[in-house]
């Protein structure tokens, strides 16, 4: 059955992605299940989305019964589930004013043109540059494209949309050097996820948002995958209390829902888009922004940002070993339970190695195994992982 599924998927799909050959069927807490019933431990967590796991009652039971309520109205209404999923995201950031989305990509186009209009009411000018990180992913759009540090993901698609200049992550005076007095923003990811699994440090961090402070430049921090708990803390920058001006959220913000957000503070809130500068049909409809709203109230009711502190630290500990005892593992980085595990080789056969003997993993860059579960897995799950994982290697 499995074979069939694959094969029509195939034929029907455009061919953006080199599946793995499996065909998800449900889940339960941290457990994947196909549909000829295997069970898989999932460290993956469809890439840093599902925050609570699978089949998470009090989140099944706030979608259903906003759909038995009402599911889209657009924006030219208002609707509860937004409001309050607003109000709470304030809360949880210090930032003031929210856009919801449908994807990551488009907060990251909505935090593009945010800065770009910052600035164009500033002098009149659209020649404006941003500066973004090498080795950064921000997603595939035009705009988010144009921004990720990673030349071969652009090649096909330049020009992009301009005015983009690439410093190096965590090298202060190469983002410096690229300052004029044409720079309108600054973006990076808190922690650089498909690049490598590399976190901002926070003499970059502090001295980055003291360059914006003198120069009204504006700070973006990419929390997309960072964000929402992953780390140990709810975004990655507060561990260093280091505030963005603007700041994507995606993936475990909707655990599953598509959905997205972009945040500012009253000042850029107030001084950039307008009535008419930026829009979306879907982006925080009553369904989605039920998700977020339920997503927030479980991070507030629950431990599950100290499972992460604690648990993350033991999953570092155990994934320290492992890279002392090996010599083709290079590296080993991250925060919480975002994690990455470099070898001198592509790890294609050990992930896949790995699916076979029932555990879910996936990559960071050819190289790289990253490690990104739904943030209630237990020390017990980690130690499973790691024995699949010893047996994989």
């Amino acid at each position: 059955m499995m074979k069939e599924y694959i094969e029509e998927a195939e034929a029907a799909l455009l061919h953006t992605y080199n599946r793995y050959p499996v065909v998800f069927d449900h889940g339960d807490g941290v457990r994947l299940y196909d549909i000829e019933g295997k069970e898989y431990l999932d460290f993956v967590a469809g890439i840093s989305v599902f925050a609570f796991g699978y089949n998470n009652k009090e989140y099944n039971d706030a979608l259903k019964s906003q759909i038995d309520k009402i599911i889209h109205t657009s924006n030219y209404y208002y609707n509860v589930p937004a409001i309050e999923a607003a109000k709470k995201l304030k809360k949880a950031s210090g930032l003031d004013r929210v856009f919801f989305t449908n994807s990551g990509a488009e907060a990251i186009e909505g935090a593009i043109k945010t800065a770009r209009k910052y600035a164009f009411l500033k002098d009149g000018k659209t020649d404006h540059e941003i500066i973004a990180m090498n080795h950064s992913f921000h997603g595939r759009t035009m705009g988010a494209l144009s921004i990720t540090g990673n030349p071969h993901y652009r090649e096909a698609f330049e020009p992009g949309i301009g005015n983009i200049k690439f410093a190096d992550m965590n090298d202060f005076e190469s983002v410096k050097s690229q300052v004029t007095d044409k720079t309108c923003a600054i973006i990076f990811e808190t922690v650089q996820g498909e690049g490598g699994i590399h976190p901002a440090t926070e003499d970059f961090l502090k001295k980055v948002r003291a360059l914006c402070d003198e120069k009204d430049i504006l700070l973006i921090l990419d929390e997309i995958q960072c964000g929402m708990g992953r780390t140990g803390y709810m975004f990655a920058w507060q561990k260093y209390g280091v505030k963005p001006d603007v700041m994507t959220v995606a993936k475990a913000i909707g655990c599953g829902v598509p959905v997205g957000a972009f945040l500012m503070t009253e000042k850029v809130g107030q001084n950039s888009l307008v009535a008419g500068d930026h829009g979306t049909t879907y982006g925080g409809n009553p369904l989605a922004a039920a998700a977020v709203s339920k997503v927030l109230d479980l991070f507030e009711e629950t431990n599950v940002i100290e499972n992460v502190k604690e648990t993350g630290a033991y999953l570092f500990d155990e994934l320290e070993k492992i890279a002392s005892e090996r010599d083709d593992i290079v590296g080993h980085r991250g925060l919480g339970f975002l994690q990455g595990l470099e070898f001198n080789h592509p790890v294609g056969d050990i992930i896949n190695s790995a699916l076979q003997k029932g555990l879910v993993l996936i990559n960071a860059g050819s190289n790289i195994i990253r490690f990104v579960p739904p943030l209630v897995v237990t020390k017990a799950d980690v130690d499973e992982m790691i024995g699949i994982l010893k047996a994989c290697l």
